[in-house]
């Protein structure tokens, strides 16, 4: 089969691999009918993912067919459609059992999937602990609106849910990108009172104005100013750091009021510093980390119920023939894309 691999550092290429099989009892094997590219993969590419392994098969946001399952795998059976969850869990283990799948102590836990073992930018993958990886797209659910349910919806989803957003609050996302996107249409589930949504970029901007009513668009040099001015206590309750760079992660802080919640969601590619003589007496609370994955079933049920769409996200498609074209399209904005879907052909 065809899969797009990780050769060194800058450089991804499509090569022929053998199809995966099973080597578990618990593994399952799931043709590939639709994928995408994260800015995580990116990350990857210019070596800021230090588990990464060369050699491996990336992706981690893809729908598809089950076509194989091992004897110990009863959640699903070859046929059915499925999301895959862009996290492998035991469900058992100390940190599984309390909702931290992303801290999952067991070999192949965690980020797994087109990082340490082989991914979905491919014909097939094969996906440990199926039970917990997969999840049945239900029937009035297509691929494109169930592409990015193991991703990036889960992490605004996960985002949205560990800032502890009430009606009273006032919500700030730094960043429109894809993640950013998805974040904010579940912070919007919550109903918060104000959000406030910051970009630099102008054509994510409009972006947003087009496609989401009753929120804040503001640029960099009006966030801070603009969270004070909204927020009831000087400063937003909540803020969603979704953009990933130094001038955004000081941002965060110095827009959220005291005793906020800062979300820290984005993947850097350099250390943060956090002034801590700076931000005294603010008395912050910080959350940080992976995504933990585990809400694909609720997730995609909001999206059957109509309460969550992302496929206007998908701007360009790709066979996996032009992948290395599509990535090229990604990492640079080219077009206005946001997220390319990445069908077998």
């Amino acid at each position: 089969m065809r899969a797009f691999t990780y050769k060194s550092e800058k450089k991804f290429e499509l090569i022929e691999k053998p199809k995966p099989v099973l080597v578990d009892k618990k593994d399952a094997i799931v043709k590939v009918t639709l994928s995408s590219i994260c800015t995580s993969d990116l990350h990857m590419m210019h070596g800021s993912v230090p588990m990464a392994r060369t050699g491996i098969t990336v992706g981690h946001e893809m729908v598809g067919v089950v076509v194989e399952t091992g004897d110990d795998v009863h959640a699903v059976v070859p046929g059915d459609r499925v999301v895959v969850n862009v996290e492998t869990f035991c469900g058992k283990c100390f940190f599984c059992k309390n909702g931290w799948v992303n801290n999952c102590i067991e070999p192949d836990g965690g980020w797994a999937l087109g990082c340490r073992i082989d991914g979905g930018q491919a014909e097939y993958l094969r996906v440990p602990y199926a039970d917990n990886g997969l999840t049945v797209i239900p029937e009035n659910v297509s691929d494109d609106q169930a592409l990015f349910v193991g991703d990036i919806l889960a992490t605004g989803f996960w985002a949205a849910k560990i800032s502890e957003i009430s009606e009273n609050d006032t919500v700030l996302i730094i960043g429109a990108g894809p993640t950013g996107l998805c974040t904010l249409q579940c912070v919007m589930l919550k109903c918060p009172k104000n959000i406030i949504v910051c970009e630099k970029d102008a054509n994510r901007r409009k972006f947003l104005t087009e496609h989401y009513q009753n929120i804040i668009v503001v640029t960099p040099d009006e966030c801070v100013a603009s969270a004070w001015r909204l927020g009831d206590h000087g400063g937003a309750d909540r803020v969603i750091e979704v953009a990933g760079s130094e001038e955004t992660f000081r941002m965060a802080w110095q827009s959220a009021r005291p005793n906020a919640i800062v979300t820290v969601v984005a993947l850097y590619d350099d250390a943060q510093i956090l002034p801590l003589p700076e931000m005294y007496g603010k008395n912050l609370t910080f959350k940080t980390g992976g995504v933990d994955g585990c809400d694909c079933e609720e997730i995609l049920q909001l999206i059957a119920d109509g309460r969550l769409d992302t496929t206007h996200l998908i701007t360009h498609r790709y066979p996996l023939s032009r992948i290395t074209e599509a990535y090229h399209v990604f990492e640079n904005r080219i077009d206005n894309v946001v997220k390319i879907a990445i069908y077998p052909d």
